[in-house]
């Protein structure tokens, strides 16, 4: 159904990669949301006044708390496809993770309120009417929103968009909720036996997971998380791919928001190259990375000296005294810098987060290395982290 609806309104609708595109997605899913939660309200309500369950009567009231984040997912969308502006340069796309963070925050209300109801029908049950009607609405129920979790969840994962998958998650949990409600009131009507409350304080622990899961995966895009090791795989690939290129290294991703990133790199070229042979170069490289990643990319030239045999036997010593330090840190950029009387060794070394020593031990360590075996010489010496800097 949401296919065809995207065929009807949405052009150009198989383009998920267009700006445009993945908003008309997200205000589509948004109001189709709305229109399903409202039917399920009035379905549910009807079978809460028939059984006199409270249980349904809260599952019904949760129902119009979704259609209300199925709005904030509709002004999220609209919200961040806003034009970039003076203030905002990058774009408005991370307002898009706030909306999915305010879903994640009613998913976390709807798990407290489903506690609430649910203690009070283990501290007083009650017996609740039961009848084929009754099954047939909440059997209905279920469906349309295992559904609206299918749909979801699909153009979530193809949109990269955390407001829809947080949606999806909702959806499973009220799948699960109402679920229960169905069997314990099933189990109720044949045995006597009122297992309401009970079930209930299970499926808001699972609830409460859902939507700790929900946060946590909307809350790290909003701090900034590092790239994949596809990604940077695939990057440093592309990169390699043009001959005059010797090593790739420095890569930083920046995510604004769905569908806008920043990348900076740096590549290292022959010496002898040309400054404008390099800078064609670049240029070349940067069009590829900004068409095939949707980004705005930055390479930085590092310039290698293949020819002085002076210079690469300071750089083989140094690389192997180095890798005593393990075999997860990497060395690069390496130069040799006449500066006025001065002679100086530089180069940097990537460590990750959970390296046993610090910066300055690393730095200690590489300086002493190099003012034994290279007295001569003076030493500068960056410490990168690895999952900043690939």
């Amino acid at each position: 159904m949401i296919q065809f609806l995207a065929g009807i309104f949405i052009k150009d609708h198989n383009n998920t990669n267009d700006a445009n595109v993945r908003r008309q997605y997200g205000i589509l899913c948004g109001a189709f949301g709305v229109v399903l939660n409202i039917i399920l309200v009035i379905i549910k309500m009807t079978a809460a006044f028939m059984s006199g369950s409270v249980s349904i009567l809260a599952d019904a009231a949760n129902n119009m708390s979704d259609a209300e984040t199925s709005v904030v997912t509709i002004i999220g969308f609209k919200l961040a496809s806003q034009k970039p502006d003076k203030k905002h340069p990058f774009g408005h796309g991370r307002i898009e993770y706030v909306a999915g963070l305010i879903v994640a925050f009613f998913i976390f209300g709807m798990a407290v309120e489903l506690l609430r109801t649910s203690v009070k029908k283990i501290m007083h049950p009650e017996q609740t009417g039961f009848n084929l009607v009754i099954a047939g609405i909440l059997i209905v129920a279920i469906f349309i929103k295992l559904y609206m979790f299918l749909y979801n969840m699909d153009l979530g994962k193809k949109l990269s968009s955390a407001v829809l998958v947080n949606n999806a998650k909702d959806s499973i949990s009220d799948v699960v909720s109402t679920s229960v409600v169905l069997i314990s009131s099933f189990i109720s009507y044949k045995t006597g036996i009122i297992l309401d409350g009970y079930a209930g304080t299970l499926v808001a622990i699972f609830i409460f997971y859902q939507a700790y899961e929900a946060t946590r995966d909307t809350i790290s895009p909003l701090l900034g998380e590092a790239p994949s090791d596809e990604m940077i795989g695939a990057i440093e690939k592309d990169v390699l791919t043009f001959d005059q290129i010797l090593g790739v290294h420095d890569i930083i991703v920046h995510n604004y928001g769905p569908n806008k990133t920043m990348m900076s790199l740096h590549v290292e070229i022959d010496s002898d190259e040309s400054l404008l042979e390099a800078h064609d170069l670049v240029d070349e490289i940067e069009q590829l990375l900004n068409e095939k990643y949707s980004c705005s990319s930055v390479i930085h030239v590092d310039p290698v000296n293949l020819h002085d045999e002076e210079v690469m036997m300071i750089k083989d010593r140094m690389k192997e005294r180095i890798r005593q330090l393990g075999d997860d840190i990497k060395f690069h950029d390496f130069r040799i810098i006449h500066h006025k009387n001065e002679k100086i060794i530089a180069f940097d070394i990537v460590v990750p987060f959970d390296y046993k020593s610090s910066d300055d031990e690393v730095i200690k360590f590489a300086k002493d290395a190099c003012k034994e075996m290279f007295p001569d010489y003076e030493t500068e010496v960056t410490v990168d982290k690895a999952e900043i800097v690939r």
